[in-house]
């Protein structure tokens, strides 16, 4: 079995040693590859794609058994009208990845709640306002995106006594989480979340999934924290949101264009919080075990992991 490591030359320096070293600990055999190798395109079975910084043309890999990407989202591969219709494309799903994007959504849930931003505001300027936050039992947070993130993240605010209201296309059940779907349930999630999660794929159908419309629902003064997709918010429309106070803060790590451009008027809003993308990273360590035991599954004739469903759009 042919395998080719996709990606920009230093991150193919870390990834393609750590590949080698625990196929050999796992004993799966295959013949792993880089860019720079010499292999026909066409014999490659395992396609292992950074969607940045590795191949663009996917056409020559028609033949494979599988693509796996090491990001969790997809959005970029299936704007690739390159994309052959036949492997299965699979997505990254690991422990610290979604570890990581639960610590910064708990964080942030936290740090609305708690009120830390204006505490930090007044003892700066020498202002004692003991004003006692509700206890979290009291506070209703909406995570609209139940999946494999997303899910950890609600069912970790639930553990802390959040009020914990989830949405997701299709129903789902989480044990400490009242659960809602379609249009209605979307509506109702946002008519309740004091503090809004959006952790969303990114598709036709969510695509400005927060605007004019769906902002004035929240309860005034909502927070809304966006660790998920940039195009889920309208910018101009959140803006809007904010000037009247129908919302009270955003917390953004994904936006539209990246890095943030220089001149966003998001970077000097007082009541926005810029962070640089940095909510959730795939970790080589278990990125790399992902990418074994799929080859191996693969090998074994076993079902592969987290394939994408095109027609979805993750």
């Amino acid at each position: 079995m042919k395998v080719l490591f996709s990606s920009d030359p230093a991150q193919t320096a870390l990834w393609a040693p750590e590949l080698k070293r625990r196929a050999s600990d796992e004993g799966v055999a295959f013949e792993l590859f880089t860019e720079d190798d010499d292999v026909p395109r066409e014999e490659v079975d395992v396609l292992v794609l950074n969607p940045i910084t590795g191949a663009k043309d996917l056409k020559p890999y028609a033949g494979a058994k599988l693509i796996q990407s090491i990001w969790a989202g997809v959005e970029s591969y299936l704007a690739n009208p390159t994309l052959p219709d036949a492997p299965p494309l699979c997505r990254m799903v690991e422990p610290g990845l979604t570890e990581g994007m639960t610590d910064y959504i708990v964080g942030h849930v936290m740090r609305h709640h708690i009120g830390l931003d204006k505490h930090i505001r007044d003892t700066a300027n020498g202002v004692w306002d003991p004003t006692i936050p509700p206890l979290s039992r009291d506070r209703t947070v909406a995570v609209l995106g139940l999946g494999a993130l997303g899910a950890d993240a609600a069912k970790m605010l639930a553990a802390l006594r959040f009020n914990v209201v989830g949405w997701s296309r299709s129903q789902k059940s989480i044990e400490g989480v009242t659960c809602l779907s379609g249009p209605d349930g979307l509506r109702e999630a946002l008519s309740r979340g004091e503090i809004i999660v959006t952790i969303m794929p990114l598709t036709d159908d969510t695509r400005h999934v927060l605007d004019a419309e769906t902002l004035a629902l929240t309860p005034k003064g909502a927070a809304i924290i966006n660790p998920g997709r940039g195009p889920l918010i309208d910018d101009d429309a959140l803006l809007a949101a904010l000037a009247s106070g129908q919302i009270g803060h955003a917390t953004l790590d994904v936006f539209n264009e990246e890095p943030l451009p220089e001149a966003h008027p998001f970077w000097r809003h007082p009541n926005v919080t810029v962070t640089p993308h940095i909510a959730a990273e795939t970790r080589l360590s278990g990125a790399a075990q992902v990418v074994i035991e799929q080859i191996a599954r693969l090998q074994r004739g076993e079902p592969l992991w987290h394939i994408v469903d095109r027609s979805l759009g993750y």
